[in-house]
């Protein structure tokens, strides 16, 4: 036996045969297994493994063994080490023909049930063999049955094997493509189809939302169904996944699975081409996510450690690939947040990324920018990680040139020796300077800035110079020092590097370095082969000795004199090697540059300066190269200049005691006149010296306050005015020198144009207006005067033409015109230059006094003159002057802004930092009249740019702040702004809803709804309102159809409206504040009539309903219909018209809608070219229910105005059909039909009632109370038309025929019925005549509704129309078998009703008996009302029958029983209430047969009553009367 083997010790792998005997034996083993040992058990399936895999096993034997193991783990359900060897057998098995394990899957038993864990363990491995292609589809279709089942842990976990193991298994199908003999049995997109309702099943039956396995291997399975979900489905899935993936990272999921989930997320999404809208607007949160990722600590150790820190990195890559400006603005945010760690993620980002998208020029600003940030912060822990990111950039050829220094300049300062640096940094920095260029290095090793460096600069430079002379290069290049904006020229750098070895000890080795790279340098020039062999033979024989003397001495031991004169003789023999009068003539300019640096102080390196000044002077031969010198020696006039700028320095700033000032600047003035001054620097040092000394005296008033006399008072005036006038003179001396420097003279005024002292803006007011008069006197512009800043020049005299001092406004005005007269002088003189004509007269439109207090003026005048640079940089710089504490300066850079942007607002750039700039200073505290200018600026602005504006502030969080809602309802203040912004809004709705990818709630259009909340609620946007009106009514409409689909979370606040003083604002949801713009469109476009019809029609309640909103569609387009002009119709008819087939669903709903209901109004009905009826049919036949509605609805109006009758007649049978239809559908098919009758054509009114009055009828009693109200007033109407034009015979049969239905269901109570039924009757008696009952229908209410019946009944009966009653009696029995219980009831009180007025003694026997088999049927009714009512009527019958006693009722009903048999005739005849509907055969044993068995009871009961009778009554003999 098997068994016995299994107990035995000395079993091997050889004594076990996998035959049939012992797979029935292993069955018969498994079967008892509950009484073997666990280790018997255990030892069987080992050794049964080993065979299987080691024996190739035949498909029955392989298909019972599953079985049996299988049904092993459905029964014993093992647990732990048994449960995984049966799960390794099964995979042996599997190995050998995977379909009979995974087919196990569905066995029967599962269907209700999980199957075993160990199976789908099994499954979820087996699906990575080969041979398993053909069962993934059906596999993958069980599973999702599985899906909804699982909840325990261990369940859901062996579920997610097989989930992941086709999800994986399916992914390496697509990405390698199918060979012949591995085909899945699945196509590309049923695939597709089953992955998203997986992953749907996956989020709405699976809690994941917390830290556990189950969680991360749900993570994993999604992360791989990204890329096999359509694209389009994946995009509109991003919000839900990103929000999903946030609660994981609160819930302290492990970091890798998240990171993995994010890159597969983007990496499925960039695969499509672009990531979609809803990716853009979550890329915040989706980068938030990946720099917390980052922030986790790596772990070398850890695999998934490592891989998250990797996958963080490859996500950053994609989405910058996708989006690459606003992924490095998102980054970029992280390196101003002063937090170390995010700046090293982000630096750590910048190093992986950067090195793979391609690098534009916009990318390196930004990140040179970031990079800079870094710099200024110098946070120490990131330091390391800077430096090799800074490594990184100069590789990539990064460094800019003012960027580069400043990044180099950092290196520089981390390198110094006497920082407190750490080791490595320092060699990081030593490596980094060894990858700038020689040249660059040996720049920064002379610039001063640098001095605490230059040992280590010198040196790195010195080896750099030497190794590049070993490699056969020249280490310092011909064309260097042709670059000196770029590069230290050779003259600078050796007067450099001299003048540190002057005091070659200082810090150690300043001599020493300065010679050694001097001596590495050589030749310093070369310009020509005889220069480089002299000055390279002196220096190898000079430099060494110099270096010896210095190795020789110390600091102390030095003679200082004597190193200097070897100094001195070293640059004198130098300079007769170099030879060069050009070489020369630079380097006695650097000399004289370097002299005037050292101060006073420094009196021996101006000593040495000088005698290298003498010895230079010396070395030239050449007389041009001596006047060159003489011309030198003149510039020591500079010094007597530098005193007397010194001198005013010196004069107190606050008294004017002496006239030093006067005549300094009246020397410096005649002075220029002989000697210009060339360099800007020396004009600005000197312009900046005068007006700090005169500008700032106190006022007048205040020194004749301080003089002693009346006499010293006016001497200190006069002073004053000469001092201000010698000013004035120097500033028109150094214009004269340089006519174009007249903007930077201005320039310098701006401090005390700014300032707060009254008499320091007055005299710099001054200044500017005699300055630019005296400029604007010249007749002649020989020189081109360019005002580039002329934006900044401008917006800071006007500011002045609203200053609070009148004598500045005054000044100031005059300014704004003399500069005014200079650009136009210089317009005329180009126009003639270009020959064209002169402008006439312009010059007379503006004067000062135009100008004065007059923003807009000056706006105006000027606005032609602006670049579109000078433009923005007026605006700027104005904005700043917004917050100026006086209300008029404030209010005057408001005006200069709102005049700039009507004018020229179209060519402004930088928008954006306006707009920010803007916005930041609204959320301050302006003056009111200032914040209304600035918000009619923003109008202007938007208007103008309205694509850039606009899209930045919907970009605002919401729900937007005070200062945000103002600015858009300021957009609704004039008529080009506000169309100009509602037609961008508009676009945005039509184009965002018109995506697949939008059907998932998106930001953009919810913040457009809020804008138009706003810009809507003002009273000045009526006319662009009306101009835009429809196509912004079906936008707004067809967003909220949007809207109230989505998933929008409970109590989202986007959007809060102001409700007055001490009042809380009111908050919106979605929802609610696009029903809000609804209804301000309305009342913007002058249509309030709409709002109040919508109002009383619930229109807003309907509209709010995804399943009620196209019928809140057709009852708002019923007001606009009501209260709209003709014109405006048409306009919509024009829109929609379009868009009644689009591809989109929710537009085809508005359109259709909206077309159907338009149709009320004749004009559109009647617009020519048209086939409405066309289009009706066609969407009638569509098989959606909705469109089914609509079409029928469009046909119910279209019914209404003439000349449709012969088209909609032909109709007639197609609509009957939807009489038998869902409730809306039938609703809408009854209205058309009774619209054809009331609105046709005479002749056709009866025929077409006659032809649906049999489909008509059951309606009166249908179930649904819509249905039925809506069936009877329309009857009502038929009946009313009908009645005008005289039914005849057969018309009146069907009218008839309507009565019993009418009758049951004015019994109902719902009030609305029995009215409904009230009016119908109310018609019906008119037609057919019973005008007694006129009044009682008409009034018939609910409680009272009883009686009339009782009263129509005994009308009836009245009529002594015993037929007629019988007719009604008949159609009642049909009512008997109904469902409806309230019918069965209804149809017994009509019945009653009807017998009780009745004569039933005169009513046929025949005619009783179907009475009272048909009243019985009823007797087991299932409702006990019913039983209860049938019984009394029944009672009740009997009773009408005859009042008399039973016994002889049942003798006289006998007695006329013979009667009828035997064909006597009673003394009455009785009434036939019923018409015989099947005549009698004449069969003469049939008739037999049949009276037999009518006698049979009547017999009986006589005979009975018979035998009682004799056994009472005792016998008489012969005649009783003897």
């Amino acid at each position: 036996m098997f068994i016995v083997m299994v107990g035995s010790s000395e079993i091997t792998d050889r004594n076990l045969d996998v035959s049939e005997k012992n797979i029935k034996d292993f069955m018969e083993a498994l079967q008892v297994a509950g009484q073997l040992s666990a280790d018997n058990v255990l030892q069987t399936l080992k050794l049964l493994k080993v065979k299987i895999l080691n024996n190739k096993m035949a498909t029955p034997r392989c298909q019972k063994v599953t079985d049996i193991i299988v049904d092993y783990m459905k029964t014993m359900k093992p647990e732990g080490e048994l449960e995984e060897l049966c799960t390794e057998v099964l995979l042996a098995l599997g190995f050998q023909s995977p379909g009979i394990v995974i087919f196990k899957l569905w066995d029967r038993w599962h269907l209700n049930n999980l199957p075993p864990n160990g199976l789908l363990v099994a499954v979820g491995r087996l699906i990575f063999c080969q041979g398993a292609d053909p069962y993934i589809g059906v596999t993958w279709e069980y599973i999702l049955h599985l899906l909804r089942m699982a909840q325990k842990e261990d369940d859901m976990l062996a579920v997610c094997h097989v989930l992941k193991g086709l999800v994986i298994s399916a992914r390496k199908h697509l990405d390698l493509g199918t060979k012949n003999d591995e085909i899945m049995d699945i196509t590309q997109e049923a695939l597709s189809i089953k992955a998203y309702l997986t992953l749907r099943v996956l989020f709405n039956r699976w809690s994941l939302r917390s830290n556990n396995k189950v969680t991360e291997e749900a993570l994993v399975i999604i992360g791989h169904l990204f890329f096999l979900i359509p694209p389009s489905k994946l995009k509109n899935q991003v919000n839900r996944l990103t929000r999903w993936l946030m609660t994981l990272m609160s819930a302290k999921v492990a970091p890798f699975y998240i990171s993995q989930c994010i890159f597969q997320l983007i990496d499925a999404l960039a695969l499509s081409g672009c990531g979609g809208i809803n990716l853009e607007s979550q890329l915040g949160n989706i980068i938030d996510m990946l720099f917390k990722q980052l922030s986790e600590t790596v772990e070398d150790s850890n695999h998934h450690s490592v891989q998250n820190h990797s996958l963080a990195l490859k996500a950053f890559y994609i989405l910058t690939k996708l989006y690459n400006d606003r992924v490095v603005t998102l980054i970029r945010e992280n390196v101003e947040s002063k937090d170390p760690a995010k700046i090293i993620s982000t630096i750590q980002i910048f190093t992986d990324v950067l090195q793979k998208v391609p690098q534009t020029e916009k990318l390196k600003n930004e990140v040179m920018h970031s990079v800079i940030i870094m710099i200024q912060e110098d946070l120490k822990p990131v330091r390391r990680a800077l430096l090799n990111f800074i490594e990184m950039l100069i590789q990539h050829d990064y460094l800019a040139p003012h960027q580069g220094s400043i990044i180099i300049n950092y290196v520089i300062k981390l390198s110094e020796s006497d920082c407190s640096n750490e080791e490595d940094i320092q060699l990081t920095c030593s490596k980094i300077l060894q990858m700038v260029t020689l040249p660059k290095l040996i720049t920064l090793v002379c610039q001063p800035s640098n001095t605490l460096a230059f040992v280590p600069l010198s040196k790195m430079a010195t080896k750099m110079a030497l190794r590049a002379r070993s490699l056969g290069q020249v280490p310092y290049l011909s064309s260097f020092h042709l670059r000196p904006t770029q590069f230290i020229s050779p003259q600078k750098l050796l007067t450099h590097l001299v003048m540190f070895s002057l005091k070659p000890y200082r810090e150690g080795e300043f001599g020493v370095s300065s010679l050694r790279l001097l001596y590495a340098l050589h030749p310093i020039t070369s310009l020509h082969p005889v220069i480089n062999s002299n000055v390279g033979q002196l220096w190898m024989t000079e430099i060494p000795q110099m270096l010896q003397m210095l190795d020789d001495h110390t600091e102390k031991s030095l003679n200082q004199e004597e190193w200097e004169g070897r100094l001195l003789q070293f640059s004198s023999q130098s300079l007769l090697a170099i030879d060069d009068d050009s070489w020369l003539e630079q380097l006695i300019k650097v000399v004289l540059e370097r002299i005037n640096y050292f101060s006073d102080d420094d009196e021996e390196e101006k000593a040495f300066l000088y005698k290298f000044f003498g010895f230079t002077l010396r070395t030239s031969r050449n007389i041009k190269m001596v006047q060159m010198m003489l011309s030198a020696i003149l510039q020591t006039v500079h010094e007597e200049l530098q005193e007397r700028e010194e001198l005013i320095r010196e004069e107190p700033m606050n008294s004017i005691s002496s006239s030093i000032r006067q005549r300094a600047m009246n020397f410096i003035t005649n002075f220029r006149k002989l000697h210009p001054l060339t360099e800007v620097e020396e004009r600005t040092e000197l312009l900046q010296t005068c007006f700090q000394s005169v500008l700032c005296l106190p006022s007048t008033e205040d020194l004749q306050k301080e003089a002693s006399s009346s006499q010293e008072a006016q001497a200190t005036e006069d002073l004053l005015m000469e001092t201000l006038q010698s000013l004035l003179r120097l500033m028109e001396t150094l214009i004269v020198e340089m006519p174009s420097q007249i903007q930077y003279c201005l320039e310098h005024l701006n401090i005390w144009l700014n300032s707060q002292n009254d008499n320091e803006r007055e005299r710099a007011t001054w200044c500017a207006a005699r300055i630019l008069g005296f400029t604007a006197k010249w007749n002649n512009f020989g020189v081109e005067i360019k005002f580039s800043r002329l934006g900044c020049l401008v917006r800071l005299l006007a500011m002045r033409c609203q200053d609070p001092v009148d004598n500045i406004c005054f000044l100031s005005s005059q300014a704004v015109y003399n500069l005014y007269r200079i650009l136009l002088l210089q317009k005329q003189m180009q126009r003639k230059k270009q020959g064209l004509w002169e402008e006439e007269g312009k010059s007379e439109v503006y004067s000062a006094n135009v100008f004065y207090n007059n923003t807009f003026e000056i706006a105006k005048a000027f606005a032609e003159y602006f670049t579109e640079m000078q433009l923005t940089h007026l605006v700027l710089t104005a904005m700043e002057g917004l917050t100026d504490s006086k209300a008029t300066v404030s209010l005057a850079a408001a005006q200069l802004m709102s005049a700039v942007m009507k004018e020229r607002g179209r060519d402004m750039i930088k928008i954006e930092e306006i707009v920010e700039g803007i916005v930041g200073r609204l959320n301050l505290q302006l003056e009111p009249n200032t914040k209304e200018e600035t918000m009619r600026a923003m109008c202007l602005l938007a208007g103008n740019n309205t694509h850039r504006v606009v899209p930045m502030l919907l970009n605002k969080t919401l729900p937007w702040d005070r200062t945000n809602l103002a600015l858009w309802k300021a957009f609704g203040t004039r008529r080009e702004t506000t169309i100009s912004v509602l037609q961008l809004l508009i676009g945005i709705l039509e184009k965002l809803h018109s995506r697949e990818e939008s059907r998932e709630m998106a930001f953009q259009p919810v913040a457009v709804t809020c804008a138009l909340c706003e810009m809507l609620s003002g009273s000045l946007c009526q006319e662009a309102v009306q101009e835009l009106y429809p196509r912004l009514l079906l936008a707004i409409l067809h967003h909220l159809y949007w809207v109230i689909e989505q998933n929008v979370p409970q109590k989202m606040v986007v959007y809060n409206r102001e409700e007055g003083p001490g009042r809380k604002s009111k908050p919106f949801d979605p929802t609610s504040c696009a029903l809000e713009v609804v209804k301000l469109v309305f009342v913007a476009a002058a249509y309030e009539g709409v709002v109040v019809y919508a109002n009383q029609h619930h229109c807003w309640d309907l509209l709010s309903s995804p399943e009620f909103y196209y019928i809140g569609i057709m009852d708002l387009t019923s007001g606009i219909v009501k209260n709209c002009e003709p014109a405006i119709l048409h306009r919509i008819l024009n829109l929609i018209r379009n868009i009644l087939y689009s591809s989109n669903y929710h537009r085809r709903i508005l359109a259709r809608t909206f077309y159907a209901q338009l149709l009320w109004h004749r004009s559109v009905a009647q617009t020519v070219g048209q086939d409405f009826l066309g289009n009706l049919i066609k969407w009638t036949n569509e098989p959606n229910i909705i469109m089914k509605e609509v079409g029928l609805r469009g046909i119910s109006n279209l019914a209404l105005h003439p000349g449709q009758s012969e088209s909609l007649k032909s109709q007639v049978p197609f609509l009957r059909d939807f009489l038998k239809n869902e409730a809306r559908v039938t609703m809408q098919a009854v209205k058309s039909l009774r619209n054809i009758i009331c609105f046709g054509k005479q002749q056709n009114t009866k025929v077409v009632f006659c032809s649906i009055s049999k489909q008509l009828r059951p309606l009166i009693n249908d179930e649904r109370d819509l249905v039925k109200i809506s069936a009877t007033s329309a009857l009502g109407h038929m009946l009313h038309r009908v009645h005008k034009f005289k039914p005849g015979a057969i018309t009146r049969r069907e009218i008839y025929s309507f009565l019993v239905p009418l009758l049951l269901s004015i019994q109902d109570n719902n009030t609305e019925v029995v009215k409904a039924c009230g009016g119908a009757l109310t018609e019906w008696t008119k037609v057919i005549g019973w005008s007694s009952l006129t009044q009682t229908f008409q009034h018939t209410t609910l409680s009272d509704h009883i009686q009339v019946l009782e009263e129509t009944c005994k009308y009836l009966v009245g009529t002594k129309n015993i037929q007629l009653v019988g007719e009604f009696l008949s159609q009642s029995f049909d009512f008997l078998t109904s469902p409806q219980s309230f019918l069965r009831e209804a149809a017994i009180n009509f019945i009653g009703l009807t017998i009780k007025r009745l004569t039933m003694k005169r009513i046929h026997e025949d005619d009783v008996e179907l009475l009272q088999n048909a009243i019985g049927s009823l007797r087991n009714d299932p409702v006990e009302s019913i039983q209860s009512l049938v019984t009394t009527t029944l009672k009740n019958l009997d009773e009408y029958l005859n009042p008399e006693s039973m016994s002889a009722s049942r003798m006289s009903q006998l007695s006329n029983n013979i009667f009828k048999v035997t064909g006597m005739k009673t003394s009455e005849r009785k009434k036939r209430l019923f018409k015989t509907v099947k005549q009698e055969r004449d069969d003469d044993d049939n008739q037999k047969k049949n009276i037999w068995n009518w006698l049979r009871g009547p017999l009986n009961s006589l005979c009975n009553w018979h035998n009682r009778r004799v056994k009472t009554t005792p016998l008489i003999i012969g005649n009783s009367d003897k």
